[in-house]
């Protein structure tokens, strides 16, 4: 399960001594330094348990900008144990390090030996769900398969600002460098004798990723990875009251991102989030409707295999913003599930602040958020190419050697590309000082080809 459920658990059996503070108490002011530090005892479907600690700190000053903070930090280490996943993240941003102008900046490092490739175009990508649905199949002649496995190293450092044009409307640019490194899964083995220390290996050869690169589909010049150094520029409109967890509001978004090195492409994202307030005045603060409108499309050039479940953002709420899929755009689904060089998507949820109160001189409220997510491609990635080699619009995996199943198996159908996926489910939040959002939330996704079964994030903050 996802982050800190000791935490969860120990809130809940406060909450009843601290839930009924005066009213007079019940008035935030912070000022300051505020620290959140938890460990990262998590887990997933994809990547396993994780090992580490997480934080944000927060400088409130005078307390003049509260709940806003005059300064963030945010920081993560981590390690996850099915993946072998390394993650360490150092971010800042501020509304008043530069007068009058937002500064966002952050570095990123994810190690993957054991990363997921599912292939292109969401629903297009047949999953054989009798033989792959473990990923971990041993084969008749001794070899173990995980089918989906790959590697993949990332680095990222990113700095984008914002300044404003008039009340409410900013201007947004920025600059975002990435290196990879993409191949074959680096697997240590796993140890099936302990007296001859002999160890079981994945069979690497046999994998979708080498099936795509032996049929073109993913480029001789890409397929190592390589550099990116994306510029984007555009315009923010923003009337929230609260950045963190907005009760009224508006925040939307419109810009292009590019990149000018290696492999070019230029991509349009609009994204639109409306926050509305629901006045039924109930003791820890009205409910709030929130929805997200969202598009992302390459308009020009063509994106690189390594660059392709980027969605580009001009804030980072979360230290990896990649999809579709997971808990970035479509709940319920695994990570990076929907490749594609265009896709539009839509988020509602219910914000319900069960209870507030006051501990440790800090501010604390529980929220609720049933929610519903969908999403389509807008434009398929690679559509040619795949068309080249495949059989009226299906491809076959031409190298898979189980023998319980058929030498030709269908990995690909153009078909489902315009297939409309939905999901949803319900979370639960614990906020210090309105700022600090502690999530975790469940999920089912609701287009059976592409169901992972029930679907636990847990991490911070709100989705959006």
């Amino acid at each position: 399960m996802k982050k800190i459920i000791a935490a969860l658990l120990l809130m809940a059996a406060i909450l009843p001594a601290f839930a009924q503070e005066k009213k007079e108490e019940q008035k935030e002011m912070k000022k300051g330094w505020s620290f959140g530090v938890l460990p990262t005892a998590t887990y997933s479907r994809d990547n396993g348990f994780q090992a580490g600690a997480f934080g944000d700190v927060y400088y409130y000053g005078d307390g003049s900008t509260y709940p806003d903070p005059l300064h963030k930090i945010s920081w993560e280490g981590s390690y996850f144990t099915n993946s072998h996943r390394m993650r360490f993240y150092l971010a800042y941003d501020s509304k008043y390090l530069i007068p009058n102008m937002r500064v966002n900046a952050s570095v990123t490092y994810v190690g993957d030996p054991l990363y997921s490739f599912w292939g292109f175009n969401g629903p297009a990508s047949v999953q054989n769900y009798d033989v792959w649905s473990s990923r971990k199949i041993t084969l008749d002649n001794g070899k173990n398969v995980n089918y989906y496995g790959m590697s993949r190293d990332m680095l990222r450092v990113l700095a984008n600002f914002q300044g404003q044009i008039i009340p409410h409307l900013n201007w947004a640019a920025g600059v975002n460098f990435w290196w990879w490194r993409m191949g074959s899964m680096r697997d240590n083995g796993v140890t099936i004798n302990k007296q001859t220390k002999e160890k079981s290996y994945y069979d690497t050869d046999l994998t979708l990723f080498e099936t795509y690169k032996d049929l073109g589909l993913i480029k001789e010049s890409e397929k190592n990875g390589g550099l990116a150094l994306e510029l984007n520029a555009g315009v923010v409109y923003d009337t929230r009251d609260i950045e963190a967890a907005p009760n009224r509001g508006i925040w939307a978004e419109a810009y292009l991102n590019g990149n000018v090195l290696q492999h070019q492409y230029l991509k349009a994202c609009l994204y639109f989030r409306h926050y509305i307030d629901i006045p039924i005045h109930i003791p820890a603060g009205d409910p709030v409707f929130a929805y997200r409108l969202a598009w992302q499309q390459t308009i020009a050039g063509e994106t690189p295999f390594y660059m392709i479940q980027n969605v580009p953002l001009l804030v980072q709420r979360n230290m990896i913003s990649e999809g579709f899929g997971s808990s970035n755009t479509i709940r319920g689904i695994r990570e990076n599930r929907i490749l594609s060089e265009g896709f539009a998507w839509a988020n509602l949820e219910l914000r319900v602040k069960l209870v507030n109160f006051k501990l440790f001189n800090q501010f604390f409220y529980i929220a609720l958020n049933p929610f519903f997510d969908a999403g389509i491609i807008t434009k398929a990635y690679r559509a040619a190419e795949i068309n080249k080699v495949a059989q009226d619009g299906k491809l076959y995996d031409l190298k898979l050697a189980y023998p319980a199943v058929a030498q030709e198996t269908l990995i690909y159908d153009a078909s489902n590309i315009g297939k409309v996926i939905m999901s949803a489910g319900a979370g639960l939040k614990i906020a210090m000082n309105q700022n600090f959002i502690i999530s975790a939330e469940l999920a089912k996704c609701l287009y059976k080809p592409l169901d992972a079964g029930l679907w636990i994030g847990i991490g911070i903050n709100y989705q959006f």
